[in-house]
């Protein structure tokens, strides 16, 4: 994904076996979860800051890799999830407030946050379903050996935090960044953004970078702010 390009309302995404090995992300308000997780939004399968700072301390630390070869085709999206609706439409009624959809699944109203800027909308074009880890950072942190399925997998999971209907600009503006490079405007979701993008590298056991690595450290220390 080119930083021109975030994850626009035509993109497409899948979701991974939850039983993986992993400590389970539904377990987060046991630890050393309470009042910095409040901000999550509709979020799944968040980890409690504490269990997010050892997934952290496991990831592999790596450069980037090449790019060669990659497509957002080799990811597809968006997946059917069932009764005609696909993976940006149910994430779209998940993340919304009193959404109404029409025989086709569309949202045709209802009210979302964008939790990156803080942004309200009354109109579901005006949104894009981002992927927390974008594909093109995924491909260059270990996903370009991936057969195909598990890319469509990843790319619209519904089970871990990895898709969220936020305002275009924001992710436009982030394209195919990671952390260390581009941080959601509303500092109040730092902590949130910290721990959703660690679960998810540390689900699909993709790297980090060393600056990748020392922002999220950053922004999970804001959770105790």
């Amino acid at each position: 994904m080119l930083a021109a390009v975030g994850c626009t309302a035509t993109d497409d995404r899948a979701a991974p076996d939850p039983t993986d090995g992993k400590p389970s992300a539904s377990a987060s308000a046991d630890g050393a979860g309470g009042a910095e997780n409040d901000g999550d939004g509709p979020l799944p399968g968040m980890p409690a800051t504490e269990q997010a700072r050892a997934l952290l301390a496991e990831l592999k630390v790596a450069p980037h890799g090449s790019m060669s070869g990659y497509s957002r085709s080799k990811f597809p999206h968006w997946a059917q999830q069932g009764e005609g609706c696909d993976t940006r439409e149910t994430v779209l009624e998940r993340d919304g407030t009193d959404v109404r959809q029409n025989d086709a699944c569309r949202a045709t109203s209802g009210t979302w946050v964008s939790l990156y800027d803080d942004e309200k909308f009354t109109d579901a074009s005006e949104l894009d379903i981002d992927h927390t880890v974008p594909l093109a950072n995924a491909w260059r942190s270990g996903a370009d050996t991936w057969p195909q399925e598990k890319r469509k997998e990843f790319a619209n999971d519904l089970t871990r935090p990895q898709l969220l209907a936020v305002s275009a600009s924001s992710n436009r503006s982030k394209g195919d960044q990671g952390p260390d490079e581009w941080q959601p405007p509303t500092k109040t979701y730092w902590c949130a953004y910290g721990r959703a993008w660690t679960s998810v590298k540390s689900t699909y056991e993709l790297s980090v970078t060393e600056s990748e690595k020392s922002m999220l450290e950053q922004m999970l220390d804001t959770c105790m702010s």
